[in-house]
């Protein structure tokens, strides 16, 4: 009995309160104004400098036929094994760069990278949007995750990089978005900092200044 009385009283004061609206009592407040103070560099090099800090690896590519270099150095010096990427645009710079890969079902569970494009990345924050449409599961299943970005995709801040998205898909947005912040961490036992817990050790950034005509790569 006691508990529906408090109930009723709660609700009661929910009722009052959507008839009878009090004015805003801060009426000066700006709510408008940015948060944070204007950043002092350029939105790639804010970016890198806040994605290197949380433990990303960034590197920057003038065109897509440096960015086939890249991936073909890095398979080397990596040693990559289990390559996976679904997205042409990305298979066709991987072909380019003579790194194996593959695309089917039957390989997801053995990759060990995933390479995948993003929505947005956010520079004050060094952090990469992702979709569904770029993949629910490469973002968390491999080891190292390489995403390849260009510049027009950096946005200032995360505020700037959901209204692009809304503008994108003109309000029906993907059924899957995330934001990424660095590789994949937690110090929950024991204080002690352990990565790749729940996703991936290791996160490079590909930056891509410009897209390369087809005789240039």
């Amino acid at each position: 009995m006691e508990e529906s009385t408090s109930r009723e009283k709660v609700l009661k004061k929910v009722r009052h309160a959507l008839i009878y609206k009090t004015d805003n009592p801060f009426p000066h407040v700006d709510f408008d104004s940015p948060v944070y103070k204007p950043m002092s560099d350029t939105p790639d090099v804010n970016f890198a400098q806040e994605f290197t800090k949380v433990g990303g690896v960034f590197i920057y590519c003038e065109n897509e036929a440096e960015v086939a270099a890249t991936l073909s150095a890095l398979n080397i010096e990596c040693k990559w094994q289990n390559i996976y990427c679904t997205e042409p645009e990305l298979q066709y710079l991987l072909t380019q760069a003579g790194v194996p890969f593959d695309s089917d079902e039957e390989s997801l569970q053995q990759l060990n990278v995933g390479i995948t494009g993003c929505e947005f990345l956010v520079s004050r924050l060094g952090s990469i949007m992702v979709s569904s449409r770029n993949s629910r599961r490469l973002n968390v299943y491999p080891e190292t995750h390489v995403v390849i970005a260009y510049v027009d995709q950096l946005v200032d801040d995360l505020k700037d990089a959901f209204e692009a998205i809304q503008k994108k898909y003109s309000g029906k947005l993907p059924s899957m978005l995330s934001v990424i912040t660095g590789p994949s961490r937690t110090a929950d036992i024991e204080k002690t900092l352990v990565m790749g817990a729940h996703g991936p050790r290791q996160l490079f950034v590909i930056l891509v200044e410009t897209p390369a005509s087809e005789d240039e790569i």
